[in-house]
């Protein structure tokens, strides 16, 4: 990903102030920038690396920053940035594996203004968006939403109705979609590519939608974790390959792996049931109970199909928690 401070938003898709019924230089000033160091023994250091750069949004007037959680994932330095150029540190208050969001709070008085926070499920395919990101207008998009639709991470990882934006934001990890009241709609979380007219790719920005916060916020603030059982978790990667799951990269101690699940395996079924799309591979995972709980998975490999029983984990197990300092 990009650092950010080295590049600009080309100024034919910056927003421009006139095109917006509210202050956009207020609301671009809610965005800051987010620096983090994560230890080189770390779960994720391999796959996220231990120096991680993005975005964040103030949400409340007290320093509460809202960004994407493998920003901040097993964390143990977090530095925010303000558009005046100052560095505060701050500290990992919590993350959510299912929903993505992760809560920074910093350890300093701002005096930087909080944005809103609006209603996704109200936003429209077509509607004008900004995807804001730290440094004002030069390091925003404006764009539009071009979809609204189910998202499936390789990662185990699905929202039911993602934001789908274009044109894609060069830093897109942690911006704030903004809405037409100047409200925050969304974060964002990934760089993909959508399929266009005459086979030709259109980079595009999925955004984790707002809404998804109300319900975990509260038990992030206090425990930093979402309450409830945690789901099961394999420690798989798969992709898709014509109406095929195939198993392309497994999580170093992880379960999948104890049970001797290979690249290149495919995966037919879930406890007796047929899968063939990620969506479903998950949720088919989720469906067999709580993190611990075996998972039945009928594989093929090298012409032989067998049957394997992997002993699922919680996620946050194998991930260092969040130090104050």
């Amino acid at each position: 990903m990009p650092s950010v401070s080295d590049w600009k938003v080309p100024s034919s898709a910056q927003p421009k102030p006139d095109d917006y019924s509210y202050d956009l230089e207020h609301a671009l000033s809610c965005v800051v920038g987010l620096r983090t160091t994560v230890p080189a023994d770390a779960f994720t250091a391999d796959t996220l690396g231990t120096e991680r750069a993005g975005n964040g949004v103030l949400i409340r007037g007290n320093g509460l920053v809202l960004t994407i959680g493998y920003l901040i994932t097993e964390a143990d330095t977090i530095w925010i940035t303000l558009n005046d150029g100052r560095s505060i540190p701050g500290h990992v208050l919590g993350y959510d594996q299912e929903t993505g969001f992760g809560l920074v709070q910093a350890l300093a008085k701002l005096d930087v203004p909080a944005l809103p926070i609006g209603e996704s499920a109200a936003a429209s395919i077509g509607e004008r968006v900004v995807v804001g990101g730290f440094g004002g207008r030069h390091r925003s998009v404006a764009g539009r939403i071009v979809a609204k639709q189910e998202f499936a991470g390789y990662w185990e990882y699905v929202l039911d109705e993602a934001i789908f934006t274009a044109p894609a934001h060069p830093n897109w990890g942690g911006t704030a979609l903004i809405g037409p009241a100047g409200d925050l709609l969304g974060i964002g979380s990934l760089q993909l590519q959508h399929a266009v007219d005459k086979g030709e790719a259109q980079n595009i920005n999925m955004i984790v939608p707002i809404d998804l916060l109300a319900p975990v916020f509260d038990d992030l603030l206090k425990t930093g974790r979402r309450s409830g059982p945690p789901r099961p978790w394999l420690g798989l990667y798969a992709t898709e390959v014509e109406n095929r799951l195939v198993v392309v990269g497994l999580a170093d101690r992880g379960p999948a792996k104890k049970a001797d699940i290979r690249n290149g395996d495919i995966v037919l079924s879930v406890a007796g049931e047929e899968v063939n799309d990620l969506a479903g591979f998950f949720r088919r995972i989720w469906a067999q109970g709580q993190a611990g709980v075996q998972v039945p998975l009928t594989i093929y490999r090298d012409g032989t199909t067998m049957d394997v029983r992997v002993k699922s984990s919680e996620r946050n197990r194998f991930l260092k928690g969040p130090s104050l300092h």
